[in-house]
């Protein structure tokens, strides 16, 4: 049987079409009542306070000692400020206990409050806001009289459509989606390499050991940083060649030598550790790779994002691409029609080595340290990813977009797990589940099409 040609625009799309009905199916699962707490929040609030009560407001700010707080509060103080009054006092607390204890110094201190501005998790829980006990501290202090806590309105929505939860599945699944870059184009010459999981966390604990051995750790340079992040990506990428020449020179089949390299490099990851615990980093700068923005994008989505375009633009439009499809496809016939096919293979693992590198880099500029268990059960995202994006492990055929959406529907049903309280063993079974599925729709794919 044979399917239409129509069919091909689903063939080469669908994956799309997958990851837009599994971003409904979770926004429909995660639609409830939401309680803001965002700066733009923390300006609504502040307005609605001002315009209730003029110049006879006198509020108080009330939150937790987090950073997702600090642009709530800050927006709040900016705003009023701004309407032309200001903040009375800020309580920037661990738990409700301490928030009493701050209330009552500013009842002795006769400091005026008819208004605490906070947001529904200290308004809900926090016993201290509810209206009787602020009644008794007014009944107490006369300058609490008529006092109440006030909070943004809520509203429905779907906290899975939020910016700033989209922006986290890009973020959080930067380093995979980066990895199977390199594992795509393994796969299309019909390889595989189970040891980049491994490789990333080998990448972090140079990075942090040589940062501690070489430029002094806090003392270290913006230069220092940046070459210890190079000689880790680097030496991963050494390791890739080393893979490559196994395959191409002993021809040892590519899950033995990678299985091999997985097993030698997460141990010396633990060596380089002295045991399980990371490896501090304390350069100053450390942490922008992760941390940092460009144009208000992170930095590892755009990093992320222009080597998926780079990668494209590669397989699409160049001979290299060309040839590792052709590899892949038929390598008697790819050698004999005067492909490079030993130097095609050292590029794909380099490249997959190198990915790697750039991961573990990415990993230990997030923790700021050399994590030796950094990566573990990563190649399992990783293939998944490759494999759900529509690349065939038999090699020859795949896309570097399709990839990118594998990679995004993996982090979002991550991301749907974890709103609902799925353990990561349950996201595992799932894991290996959607590349057995994958598999399957690949082969019976193949057969329709032939």
């Amino acid at each position: 049987m044979k399917l239409p040609q129509d069919f091909s625009l689903f063939r080469d799309y669908g994956m799309v079409l997958v990851l837009v009905l599994l971003c409904g199916m979770i926004t429909w699962a995660t639609w409830e009542e939401q309680h803001p707490s965002d700066a733009s929040a923390g300006v609504a609030l502040a307005n609605g306070l001002y315009d209730l009560k003029g110049e006879e407001l006198h509020v108080a700010i009330m939150a937790r000692q987090t950073k997702s707080d600090d642009e709530f509060v800050k927006a709040i103080e900016d705003q009023i400020a701004e309407r032309g009054s200001s903040v009375k006092a800020v309580i920037r607390v661990r738990n409700p206990r301490d928030a009493r204890i701050e209330l009552e110094k500013l009842g002795v201190s006769n400091t005026r409050i008819n208004a605490i501005a906070t947001h529904n998790f200290c308004f809900s829980t926090w016993g201290v806001l509810k209206q009787a006990t602020l009644d008794g501290l007014a009944s107490s202090h006369k300058s609490f009289k008529d006092i109440r806590p006030y909070k943004p309105k809520s509203r429905m929505g779907s906290a899975f459509l939020s910016a700033e939860n989209l922006i986290a599945i890009l973020n959080q699944n930067a380093p995979v989606a980066i990895m199977a870059i390199g594992m795509t184009l393994v796969i299309i010459t019909a390889g595989i390499d189970l040891s980049v999981g491994s490789l990333m966390a080998l990448s972090a604990l140079i990075s942090a050991v040589t940062l501690r051995s070489w430029f002094g750790d806090a003392d270290a340079s913006a230069l220092g940083i940046i070459t210890a992040f190079l000689l880790g990506i680097l030496v991963c990428t050494a390791c890739g060649v080393f893979v490559g020449l196994m395959v191409t020179w002993f021809q040892i089949p590519p899950f033995v030598v990678t299985l091999a390299l997985m097993m030698v490099a997460r141990g010396l990851s633990f060596i380089l550790a002295g045991g399980a615990d990371p490896v501090d980093i304390q350069a100053t700068g450390a942490e922008l790779l992760y941390s940092g923005t460009i144009l208000g994008v992170p930095n590892q989505i755009a990093l992320m994002l222009c080597l998926f375009v780079i990668a494209h633009v590669v397989m699409s439009h160049t001979a290299l691409g060309r040839y590792i499809y052709a590899v892949g496809g038929n390598e008697q016939a790819a050698r004999l029609s005067g492909v490079p096919v030993f130097w095609v293979i050292i590029i794909v693992y380099a490249i997959c080595g190198a990915s790697a590198g750039l991961a573990g880099v990415m990993d230990a500029s997030h923790f700021t340290s050399g994590r030796p268990k950094a990566g573990e059960f990563f190649e399992l995202q990783v293939i998944a990813a490759v494999v759900v994006g529509g690349t065939s492990l038999l090699g020859g055929e795949g896309k570097i977009l399709g990839t990118f959406i594998g990679a995004m529907i993996l982090g979002v049903i991550q991301n749907g797990l974890n709103m609902q309280g799925v353990d990561s063993y349950t996201a595992n079974v799932v894991y290996g589940a959607l590349i057995l599925v994958a598999v399957l729709v690949d082969q019976l794919k193949r057969k329709l099409l032939n």
